[in-house]
């Protein structure tokens, strides 16, 4: 993995400032996910899975991943069939998941796989473009998480579906503890190890730290307009899965729809 440019910074605050949190992940996409799956010790690969399976991805559709890094969870979902946008506010992570699979990457690379940069609080699309739309370890980076729920629901289309796969907070207090010590403890020590830049995990640990806990993160899913609210924890509450629908509108009373004739 190759170092932290001088002119990029090292690491963001809970500020979120958007200029500091993408050069951050400038600096990192190249050891990004190996990184990440020594961290997690190897769990972020069942997170992926089990965020697929959520998503439940079907030939035709249009998916966005959004805050999609290098690609490896969008191409989880592209293998299915689905046509799927990678979108991400980083462009050197869009630069190291097009040069892994992108049109010039070994083999041709992925076809139904395009990567767009995006800001998640102002997307790139049009209203009601996408069957599905799903944020893993994205929107705790956001520093307006809740515009951007709300910008994913307009690009969702009637009935379509959202996933947000983030870090939350364990339920018991006994576990809560020993992950508390293993981010405060451990994690520095092992990202100092495995990574050019560990400086960037200690803002990991502090925003997992801030980020709210399950039970807000649905509320603040249903404020934006999505039903059907749940979610379900992942290793112990490491991790949470939060997935709703978007409303179909109702037909007004009396349309064509309805079997009523049509005004002349």
């Amino acid at each position: 993995m190759t170092d932290t440019p001088a002119n990029q910074p090292r690491r963001a605050d809970l500020g979120k400032d958007p200029a500091s949190v993408s050069g951050m992940f400038d600096g990192v996409a190249r050891g990004y996910d190996r990184t990440n799956t020594v961290l997690s010790m190897g769990n972020d690969r069942l997170w992926r899975v089990a965020t697929t399976r959520a998503v439940s991805p079907r030939p035709g559709e249009r998916i966005l991943d959004l805050a999609a890094g290098t690609g490896a969870s969008s191409v989880s979902l592209a293998r299915s069939g689905a046509e799927v946008v990678a979108a991400d506010f980083s462009p050197g992570m869009i630069a190291e998941g097009r040069r892994r699979h992108g049109p010039d990457a070994p083999g041709g690379g992925i076809r139904n796989l395009s990567f767009v940069h995006a800001d998640a609080t102002d997307l790139p699309f049009a209203d009601e473009e996408f069957d599905a739309v799903t944020m893993s370890f994205g929107l705790r980076n956001v520093n307006d998480p809740k515009k951007a729920l709300a910008e994913l629901l307009r690009v969702t289309k009637p009935g379509g579906r959202i996933v947000v796969c983030e870090f939350s907070h364990p339920p018991s207090r006994a576990f809560a503890g020993l992950y508390r010590f293993y981010n405060d403890r451990v994690l520095p020590v092992v990202a100092k190890t495995v990574s050019s830049n560990a400086d960037a995990y200690d803002y990991l640990n502090e925003s997992i730290r801030d980020w709210p806990d399950q039970p807000t993160l649905a509320a603040w899913m249903r404020d934006a307009g999505w039903a059907d609210v749940a979610y379900r924890n992942l290793s112990f509450g490491i991790v949470a899965l939060h997935r709703g629908v978007k409303p179909v509108r109702p037909r007004a009373s009396g349309s064509a729809a309805e079997g009523t004739p049509a005004p002349r």
